[in-house]
Parts: C-alpha cells; sequence; structure tokens
C-alpha cells in the first residue's frame, strides 16, 4: 500500500533554518572541517583504524544507536541468541566507522577498489547490451562508495540517485569523493532530477539507487528482512515504464576475497507497468538476501522498520 509522509519545514524541502538551529550546523560545520583538516594528514590504514575505534565509542555511549540496532536485529534474526545480536550490533557501528574513515582517507587517495568476478560482469554487459540502460537497486552494505568506484573502472558508467545532507555543505564534501572515482551524482530532490534521470538511461547509462534506507520519497510498505518496510518505489517504477533491466548490485563474501561487487539481475518481463509494488518487493527480497550473508556490514542503527512521521497510508 503506498505509503507518503507529510512535507516539513528542511533546506531539502525549500523550508529555511531558524537562528538556531543556523548556530548549531555552523558549529558542526566548523568541527568536522577542523577534524578532516587533521584526518586528511594521517594514512588510509590509520584512519580506518581510529575510525573503528570511534564506531566502538558511539556503540558504547549512544544508547538510543545501540538499542535500534539490537531492536532491528531481532526482527531480522529473531532466532538468534541477545549475544549473537549484542555482537552483530557492536559490529555494524565499529565497520561503519572504519568505512567512513576509508572514505576519508579517498578525498586525497585514489579510492582502494574491490574484486568484481567476471559473471558479475557479464550480468551487467548483458543488460545494458539491450539498449535501455540499466536500473541498479543497491544498498548501504559495506564500503558502499568503494563499490560505486569498482564498477566505473569496470567500465561501467554509472550515475547515482543521491540523498541531501541536512546541511549542503557536507553534499560538496561527498560529492567530492565520488567524482574523484569518476561516479556522477544526481541529487533526488535536486532541480530537473527526474529529466536527467531519464537521460542516464537513454543514454544507455547505469542508474544506481540505494534502496535499503527509509527516505521521503513515495514508498510502499513491502517486506525487508522479513518484516514491512516502507521502500521506496521510485525505481521499480521507472524500470517498468522504460523497460531497462533491474540489477541488484552490492558487495558480497567471495571466495579468495573478503568482499567482492557481485549483480543479479531481478526478473520483470513478466511484469506490467503499475506493478511498481510486486516488482519493490522483489528488489527487497534480494537485497534482504545479500544482508543476510553479511549482516555485520549493514546500517542496523537505521529507524528501518519504524513508521515514516505523518504517515498516510
Amino acid at each position: 500500500m503506498p505509503v507518503t509522509a507529510a512535507a516539513r519545514p528542511d533546506l531539502r524541502e525549500g523550508g529555511a533554518w531558524t537562528l538556531a538551529q543556523r548556530a548549531k550546523n555552523d558549529v558542526i560545520f566548523v568541527l568536522a572541517r577542523a577534524a578532516l583538516f587533521f584526518a586528511r594528514r594521517a594514512s588510509r590504514d590509520r584512519l580506518v583504524r581510529f575510525g573503528r575505534f570511534a564506531g566502538a565509542l558511539a556503540h558504547a555511549l549512544g544508547f538510543g544507536l545501540r538499542s535500534r540496532a539490537r531492536s532491528n536485529l531481532a526482527i531480522a534474526f529473531p532466532a538468534a541468541s541477545a549475544s549473537v545480536r549484542r555482537a552483530l550490533a557492536r559490529a555494524a557501528v565499529e565497520n561503519l566507522g572504519a568505512d567512513l574513515g576509508d572514505a576519508i582517507a579517498s578525498l586525497d587517495a585514489p579510492v582502494a577498489l574491490l574484486p568484481m568476478p567476471d559473471g558479475s560482469r557479464a550480468v551487467l554487459r548483458e543488460a545494458l547490451a539491450e539498449g535501455r540502460g540499466v536500473v541498479l537497486p543497491s544498498a548501504h552494505l559495506g564500503p558502499w562508495e568503494r563499490l560505486a568506484a569498482t564498477l566505473v573502472a569496470s567500465g561501467f558508467p554509472l550515475t547515482a540517485v543521491v540523498r541531501e545532507s541536512y546541511d549542503p555543505r557536507f553534499d560538496a564534501l561527498v560529492t567530492a569523493v565520488r567524482a574523484r572515482a569518476g561516479v556522477r551524482t544526481i541529487p533526488r530532490g535536486g532541480p530537473g532530477a527526474a529529466t536527467r534521470i531519464v537521460r542516464v538511461l537513454r543514454s544507455g547509462g547505469v542508474l544506481g539507487v540505494p534502496m535499503d534506507l527509509r527516505t521521503r520519497a513515495e514508498s510502499a510498505r513491502v517486506p525487508l528482512l522479513g518484516a514491512p518496510a516502507a521502500t521506496p518505489v521510485g525505481p521499480a517504477r521507472i524500470a517498468l515504464r522504460t523497460g531497462a533491466p533491474v540489477v541488484v548490485s552490492t558487495v558480497e563474501p567471495q571466495e579468495g576475497a573478503d568482499l567482492a561487487v557481485t549483480c543479479t539481475r531481478v526478473e520483470t518481463r513478466d511484469l506490467a507497468p503499475g506493478d511498481d509494488v510486486a516488482l519493490t518487493a522483489r528488489i527487497n527480497a534480494e537485497l534482504g538476501r545479500r544482508i543476510r550473508q553479511i549482516p555485520e556490514r549493514w546500517l542496523w542503527m537505521h529507524p528501518r522498520f519504524e513508521p515514516l512521521r505523518d504517515e498516510v497510508l
């Protein structure tokens, strides 16, 4: 059933900060820039280690974050013991910190690429050969910035639809990392976003769309990891209306490698335009399968299964 969220004052929605919000956000941004100034003088290994330490500290001190992660894990892994879920929650936050450290290192150094099996390259090439571009749903699973860079380095013209930050100044920093890797971006709420998305597909490009987190976009409640979750239907709608193939891509554990970029095609030929929810459910099933393989690398601290505020069902 479709779900929409009522608009709230926000820069991303044409709103404006109050004086108190601006003061708070200015302080956060200045502190972040100061931290980056010193961090960019450290090696990648040190940044990753420090990020992991910061994640451990956040897990230890963040009661709400820790509680939400454990609650989400209980939904996805009801048969797991409490101790196992606690360990997964801690590992997820620590790994997020490590991935953030790796991303910071990429501001001044080339992104460390991941392996990509020949079979996955073939799946994506065959889908692109149909001439309608590819809609590529993905997830914040493991080092997703390295995944994007790997796809581009492998010869796939990736343009990612991205969520804007609450503070546009942070968007510039993240965009710089992606631009260094050759990853084009389309801010989801930016002017002309819909036109740019269509152009990517018409030009035979790959449209990357993370679909695993809650967003303000039009959504439907479909299963994810064993529970109904409001999931954006836009990627499915675009694919069905344009005829673009759907290929899910995230990292997965591979023999001989810690993580590798893999691609799986999602069947759409039996669906008609308007079957957005059915296709969204199929995409979620594949994303959920991948998250279950490496649960310690997903964002369990995100309020994924909680209702959106002001939902209208």
